[in-house]
């Protein structure tokens, strides 16, 4: 009796694609049970990896396509590899998954991650978000105006559209913040209080007397430097928090130093 091809195929995630996988089956190749012929794309995900979380995939060591097909041959043995972005195991050379991302970076942020959202503003970025977006609209923005999506839904990231995506691991919103700036290598892109956290426009430097009426008296008081959202027209000033989120934000590219930093040399 002749073996099924689906034992000719075996698939080795790296790194931190291992997170999608049961912890029973990381760190080892896990064999598909598939008997068609199928591109990698469709391979990989059937197994619970969404495709832009990989960046680099070779079959048989050789560098692959997401497009590039198995075909069900009874006799072939094939090894798919699939490594993420900034795997220290692989230089991501050969084949170019997907195209470099925009720079400075601009993101779209599904329904469950409005904190994140306004965090990333805070630090700068271009942060789309809305707390009634659809699957289909969240597709719609990421692929036309070619922004990362962020999502706690694996499953949308499946979609053949989307180029640049994330599925953000932690539920604190600090965290995640941590986790995409090292995922996309944010940090030198941080231009903090520039950007208003609530409807992503840009801030303009106003006089303290062309708001002065829309203030309370201890405010203008105590505070003489006053910015002015040109979206939505709120007004932001120094307050107390200014201090403990600069602080923050030191720390946060501090940590980008210490992530680029080379490794200690040992015997």
């Amino acid at each position: 009796m002749s073996r099924p091809w689906a034992m000719g195929v075996q698939v080795l995630f790296h790194g931190c694609l291992d997170d999608f996988l049961p912890p029973s089956g990381r760190g080892q190749p896990v064999t598909p049970h598939t008997r068609r012929r199928t591109s990698l794309k469709d391979l990989v995900e059937s197994l619970g990896v969404p495709h832009p979380e990989i960046a680099a995939l070779t079959l048989n060591d050789r560098p692959a396509a997401f497009e590039t097909l198995i075909e069900p041959l009874e006799d072939e043995h094939w090894l798919v590899r699939a490594w993420p972005a900034r795997s220290s195991g692989h230089r991501l050379s050969g084949h170019a998954l997907q195209p470099p991302r925009s720079r400075p970076a601009r993101l779209v942020l599904d329904v469950h991650l409005g904190r994140l959202a306004r965090y990333l503003r805070l630090l700068g970025f271009d942060v789309c978000w809305r707390n009634d977006f659809s699957d289909e609209e969240l597709t719609d923005i990421s692929a036309a105006q070619r922004r990362i999506l962020l999502t706690r839904d694996r499953r949308l990231l499946y979609r053949r559209r989307i180029v640049h995506g994330y599925f953000v691991r932690d539920t604190d919103p600090i965290r995640q913040v941590e986790e995409v700036c090292r995922r996309f290598e944010l940090h030198g892109e941080i231009a903090a209080f520039k950007r208003c956290v609530r409807c992503n426009a840009p801030l303009a430097k106003v006089s303290k007397a062309s708001v002065a009426g829309r203030l309370e008296a201890h405010t203008l008081t105590w505070y003489d430097e006053f910015h002015r959202c040109s979206g939505c027209r709120h007004i932001y000033w120094k307050g107390s928090h200014f201090t403990r989120l600069s602080a923050w934000i030191e720390t946060l590219k501090q940590q980008a130093a210490r992530d680029t930093a080379p490794p200690d040399d040992h015997d």
